[in-house]
């Protein structure tokens, strides 16, 4: 994952506070690294590790331009470290190319080979890097139209892109639009965004979704969509809406809290359990937990309270860091635990380490504790931005239910179903390969329903 942004602003003062807002609005996207690029006679470039409010505070007020990009990481190709933090800029012919990046390439070390053969030097080890270079390689060729039709026949993954070639902004959706992208209007220009929760948060009433193998070019003020390429189906991430998004966000017109409130319905139809509280674990879990409770018409209480200032655990990029930060991040109200029978209720089980560690915090007062899931188990990894690389990683990919359940050492243990989950959700054009095991695109070793798709010339 990650959260971009781009902003066009006739109002040169504003433009920088625009794009520092946006990011700080998307900051549960990416937690290692912040970063603002801007054309001003050339484009300046700030970007280190840490939150947005650690990085870019203090320089936003002194950077002045009419148009920006800017980019929140969390590291799934690429180390964790200042030189792949993004924007990412390389210069050519062309004039300077800044790029931020939502995704992740499958076909990265391919490509990589393939430019390090013909001369190309790298300076990071991310695939954002890739897409510069070649983007680079078309534009000294070819118009932007062009350009982005061959790149897109060149990069196989998902690519949520924003880039500022000189002046002018470009945004780019990947025709099977697995990351989500939107555009706002406001007075003197056009806001971009991963979520549309950050320009919620700018006031921006005008916000339409960017379509998948969509193209907006913003120049000198003027703002142009170019459909790039179209596929037969879309493949939109389904953990956007389990986890991922904001809940106060609407991705391809479906509300992302509808979705998640819908999920706890259809799971207290499927698995409801006789208890005396319906409890979430904070806070992915808490807009599914209210839908459970409401359906089941089971009392909804808090068991577990949040430390707000401590990020999620999901994201953070080490296991040990995952492990310590769960013992941090939450207690129990006991008052409202003391030998009752508690249903706990989360938005998915990656890992099982948090929900291991949660259940034995409740445990030691509850009566009886039962789990459940709103989602399937997740059996595959995810080769396409989201940190769940390898099988032997998640809990469910060689575990049945019984097992997970005495691993987690709870009375009952329950998953939604994947009819139950689409339903929730409301739209069929899902990638659901983490649940299902099969992949909208050719990934080497797996089951794979090529999502085919014509480049529109």
């Amino acid at each position: 994952m990650c959260g971009v942004v781009g902003v066009y602003c006739e109002n040169e003062d504003l433009t920088s506070t625009l794009t520092y807002y946006s990011l700080y609005s998307l900051q549960h996207r990416g937690q290692e690294s912040s970063g603002i690029a801007m054309y001003s006679d050339g484009i300046k470039i700030h970007k280190g590790m840490g939150l947005v409010t650690e990085v870019l505070r203090d320089v936003v007020p002194k950077m002045k331009g009419k148009v920006a990009i800017g980019h929140v990481r969390y590291s799934t190709t690429g180390e964790s470290k200042l030189e792949n933090a993004q924007p990412i800029l390389v210069r050519s012919k062309v004039g300077e190319i800044a790029i931020c990046h939502n995704g992740n390439l499958v076909n990265y070390y391919q490509l990589r080979e393939v430019l390090e053969n013909e001369g190309r030097v790298f300076a990071t080890t991310s695939d954002t890097e890739i897409i510069a270079q070649l983007l680079s390689n078309f534009l000294m060729k070819y118009d932007i139209y062009e350009s982005l039709q061959i790149l897109t026949g060149k990069l196989l993954g998902s690519y949520t892109i924003t880039v500022l070639i000189n002046d002018t902004l470009i945004a780019y959706r990947d025709p099977l639009g697995f990351r989500p992208l939107c555009i706002g209007e406001i007075d003197s220009g056009y806001v971009i965004a991963s979520e549309s929760c950050a320009l919620d948060s700018l006031e921006i009433e005008r916000v339409f979704d960017v379509k998948p193998g969509e193209a907006v070019i913003v120049e000198d003020g003027d703002v142009e969509f170019f459909r790039v390429a179209k596929a037969k189906r879309c493949a939109r991430c389904v953990f956007e809406y389990i986890y991922f998004a904001r809940p106060d966000s609407t991705i391809d017109g479906v509300s992302v809290y509808r979705a998640r409130f819908n999920m706890g319905k259809n799971l207290a139809r499927e698995s409801s359990i006789n208890c005396d509280i319906v409890s979430p674990i904070p806070d992915s879990g808490t807009t599914c937990a209210i839908g459970y409770a409401m359906e089941s018409k089971i009392p909804y209480s808090e068991v577990l309270i949040k430390n707000r200032y401590v990020g999620r655990t999901f994201i953070m990029p080490e296991q040990k860091l995952r492990e310590i930060s769960v013992r941090l991040k939450m207690n129990v109200v006991r008052e409202n635990v003391e030998g009752k029978r508690i249903t706990l209720v989360d938005d998915s089980i990656v890992r099982g380490t948090t929900s291991r560690k949660i259940v034995e915090m409740v445990g030691r007062f509850a009566k009886e504790v039962h789990l459940r899931v709103g989602s399937p188990p997740i059996v595959s990894p995810c080769y396409f931005g989201i940190d769940m690389s390898t099988r032997e990683e998640l809990i469910a990919s060689d575990k049945s239910v019984e097992e997970i359940r005495r691993i987690l050492s709870v009375n009952s243990l329950a998953y939604l179903s994947l009819k139950g989950l689409i339903k929730a959700v409301g739209i069929k054009d899902l990638c659901l390969a983490c649940l299902t095991g099969i992949y909208p695109v050719c990934v080497p070793g797996e089951i794979c329903d090529n999502y085919k798709y014509d480049v529109r010339y």
